[in-house]
């Protein structure tokens, strides 16, 4: 059926394209990362016009041997550089069907210990058509009257000539690309056919970039039903994955997740499917285990284990401290501290000298504060206290202070405000994957106190594998500013953290950096009280407003970054923002515009190439979009294109970008290219964790849908010194006035079960219920089968989830409230007897 499937698709593919026989002469590149290879072709046959000997082929190609011969179909494409070459979009070994070929096939190396003879005495048995035969039923074997060895040796080396081969010309026929297929083989190994066929909503659970529209479309391809199980639970899935990575949150009320599957499931096929239906389906996947459950609320296993480690990890660090009392008296600690007053020429406030007591006589601290409230001073003051009473020199080069954030720029401004070596928190910890290739496990950190800068960019992932990694003893702080944007990736994690009031914290409020040449700072804690000042739309000394409408922003941004430089600011001092990529006042085109003022293509500086759409020259500013720390460069960081190489030798296939990064300068090569964008214009996001001495920000009507007070007001944060604000005056008031919808997490919760209830916020009193695998979900779905048994078809979700709720159950809400023994049946046993 497999087979079937594919010969069809791969006729289908074949139809209107080129072409080619050849014999693999050398094969010149191949990527470590994909299937891609460049490929030196020794032509045999062909259905297009070329009179060389050989051709070169590119493409997405699995095991390619030399001096083997294939069948290759794509296009005939001219490379700027290397000229006219074969694109193959597909391939197979060919395989010989004349008498001598077969027997020249056979006998040779491929197949040892099958000589001329026996190969002659297979192919008179079962003709030219051997090979064919022999694929498409191996037990065919048997019959040759074959040594047990030489039938094993056929078998095996006829399956895997054909296997992987098989799997990426199934995977190029339904249309995925090398990059893709590479992913989907690398997951589903030699099952990756079987999985497609029994079930192709696998795909969109399990590999990132295929969504529920691509495998639905496959499944319809192969005649799967609108109510296949398999269907239901890959809608499951992907409004789980787009709730959590679209939103940020890290569960899915259990009547949104009903109500949005069916939406989904009916908007792809128009066929009715009963929440019934799903909620059979969510029972099955919490009953394996698949997803986690609790209090009526759906989660991808990953958040829900995630908030918990985050929990356990933080109660770990703390009770540290009762084997080895690692932090200072608070008397001690005042009373040096006014010794480094003296010796640095500084006086602290009251505020300012309880936040650095405070945080180096507790285990885990939590600072917040918005511009001007002098965090970075108290941090200096923290790290100046912490050597005096460790007997520390800030010169040394092994310092046991580590300091980190998550962006690298944000690492530099804090390395500049304290005159310490700081690193991203992925060069921290020594990750050497990508944004979505978060490890497990992680090597402890070697220091005994770790300053955490901009922690509400960090999400509930990076914050898992980060507490993990600080060994007992170690003293932690946390920094931030609470009120801006929160992480890109799921969760509020630094939000939760000083909510749940069960950690020692300051919040900062007096504003240190004030007064006439600062009206940016008194602009942001205004946004931040949801009002504009009344002399916003005035000229100030550090900030102006500039009223337009959308189609005139590219314009009034053109002329003040003219403006800017006539008065001898540099181009690297100006930065854009914007919320939104598209339309006339949106990132794309607004980078286009300042690519050509900025870096425009002159007689003399014309060397740029094309990435999707987007040129890039030599002296642009570019952003690295995705972590790569075995390059040392991050998601965030910005540099500039310093040289393009088009490879000169068809040997090296290498051609490249030269960015030189604050921190360093990298050869990207050509499948990196994608994770490079112009940066003349950044998203209000990208911004975080950046300051810029000069910020154009445009705010209009068109980004509606992105209005809220909080990404005003990082935007805001992000000037140093001068803040232009372009555009529609109602856009900046309704920014203000838009306060965005907290994230649905429970990581609160988790932190007061975990670490005792203490004044946290009264506005929940619920304690979340674990019901990973309970009676609850038996007898739901028994009462569903009946349901379905009496031939009821309850569509009505608000009833659905009724069900969830009328049982008795172990929670911990019970466990929590102690009226039920926690340790029951343990007979003394503490967890802590398991930690070590």
């Amino acid at each position: 059926m497999v087979q079937q499937n594919l010969e069809l698709l791969d006729d289908r593919q074949m139809q209107g394209e080129f072409y080619l026989v050849g014999r693999v002469a050398q094969i010149f590149f191949q990527s470590s990362t994909n299937f891609y290879k460049v490929l030196l072709v020794t032509v045999k046959e062909n259905n297009f016009n070329w009179a060389e000997k050989t051709i070169t082929v590119t493409g997405s190609f699995a095991e390619i041997r030399e001096e083997t011969l294939y069948r290759f179909s794509g296009q005939v494409v001219h490379h700027p550089k290397y000229g006219q070459q074969f694109q193959a979009a597909n391939y197979q070994t060919e395989m010989p069907t004349s008498k001598a070929g077969l027997v020249t096939y056979l006998s040779s190396s491929q197949f040892p210990g099958i000589g001329q003879k026996t190969a002659e005495r297979i192919v008179d048995i079962l003709g030219d058509d051997a090979l064919n035969i022999l694929l498409k039923d191996p037990s065919q074997i048997s019959k040759l009257g074959l040594k047990e060895q030489q039938q094993e040796v056929l078998k095996t080396n006829l399956q895997a000539d054909q296997g992987m081969e098989q799997i990426i010309v199934g995977l190029n026929s339904l249309g995925f690309s090398s990059n893709m297929a590479a992913r989907i083989y690398g997951f589903f190994q030699e099952d990756t056919l079987k999985t497609l066929h029994e079930d192709p909503y696998q795909l969109s659970i399990h590999i990132n970039g295929i969504g529920f529209y691509r495998a639905d479309q496959i499944a319809r391809q192969l005649g799967f039903a609108a109510d296949a199980p398999g269907r239901l639970r890959g809608a499951i899935f992907q409004v789980l994955y787009e709730f959590s990575a679209s939103e940020g949150n890290t569960y899915i009320p259990g009547k949104i997740l009903l109500q949005q599957t069916q939406q989904l499931l009916q908007a792809g096929q128009n066929q009715k499917i009963t929440v019934d239906q799903i909620a059979d389906e969510l029972i099955k996947l919490v009953n394996a285990r698949k997803l986690a459950l609790e209090d009526h609320n759906f989660y991808l296993k990953k958040y829900f284990y995630g908030e918990w480690e985050i929990a356990t990890e933080l109660e770990r660090i703390i009770s540290s401290n009762e084997d080895e009392d690692t932090t200072e008296e608070p008397e001690k600690l005042a009373t040096d501290l006014a010794k480094i007053e003296q010796r640095m020429g500084i006086e602290y406030d009251e505020t300012q000298k309880e936040a650095i007591i405070q945080a180096l006589s507790t285990q885990v601290f939590l600072l917040t504060g918005g511009p001007g409230t002098g965090k970075t001073t108290i941090i200096n003051g923290i790290v100046a206290l912490y050597a005096y009473e460790n007997d520390i020199d800030l010169e040394d080069k092994h310092l046991p202070i580590l300091l980190a954030a998550p962006t690298g720029r944000a690492a530099k401004r804090m390395s500049e405000m304290t005159g310490l070596p700081a690193s991203t928190i992925h060069r921290l910890l020594g990750i050497n994957g990508h944004d979505d290739e978060l490890p497990d496990e992680i090597d402890e950190l070697d220091g005994t106190l770790l300053i955490i800068d901009e922690t509400s960019m960090v999400d509930t992932d990076l914050m898992k594998i980060l507490l993990k990694s600080i060994p007992a003893g170690m003293q932690v702080i946390f920094v931030g500013d609470r009120h801006q944007l929160p992480s890109v990736g799921p969760g509020q994690v630094f939000a939760d953290m000083l909510q749940s009031n069960v950690l020692p914290k300051k919040e900062l409020t007096k504003i240190y950096r004030q007064g006439e040449f600062s009206t940016i700072v008194s602009l942001a804690h205004a946004i931040n009280a949801g009002q504009l000042p009344a002399n916003f739309a005035e000229q100030q000394g550090d900030r102006s407003f500039i009223p337009c409408s959308t189609a005139q922003v590219p314009q009034v941004i053109a002329q003040v970054i003219k403006v800017a430089l006539r008065k001898g600011n540099s181009e690297e001092k100006i930065q854009v923002l914007a919320p939104m990529y598209r339309g006339p006042a949106g990132i794309d085109n607004l980078n286009q515009l300042l690519q050509n003022i900025m870096n425009p293509k002159t007689n003399t500086h014309q060397k740029e190439i094309e990435v999707n759409g987007q040129i890039f020259r030599i002296g642009d500013r570019v952003l690295q979009l995705v972590n790569d720390p075995e390059k040392n460069i991050y998601n965030g960081d910005i540099g500039k294109i310093v040289a393009i190489d088009i490879g000169e030798q068809k040997e090296k296939a290498a051609d490249s970008i030269t960015v030189a990064f604050e921190q360093t300068e990298v050869e990207i090569g050509k499948k990196d290219w994608n994770n490079l964008t112009l940066a003349y214009c950044l998203s209000i996001h990208k911004s975080q964790g950046g300051e810029f001495p000069i910020v154009i920000l445009p705010m209009v009507k068109q980004f509606s849908r992105m209005f809220a007070r909080n990404l005003l007001y990082t935007a805001v944060t992000r000037a140093k010194s001068k803040l232009i604000l372009v555009g529609d005056l109602d856009a900046f008031r309704q920014s203000v006035l838009k306060v965005s919808h907290n994230r649905l997490t429970s990581l609160k919760e988790r932190l007061v079960n975990t670490l005792g209830q203490q004044e946290s916020d009264k506005q929940d009193e619920t304690v979340p219920n674990n019901q990973l695998a309970t009676p609850e979900k038996l007898q739901f779905e028994q009462k569903t089968n009946e349901k379905a048994a009496a031939g009821v078809q309850n569509s009505d979700p608000d009833a659905v989830q009724a069900d969830f709720k009328n049982s008795y159950r172990l929670t911990l809400s019970l466990i929590a409230n102690q009226k039920i023994d926690p340790m029951i049946g343990m007979n003394g046993i503490s967890p802590r007897d398991f930690m070590h």
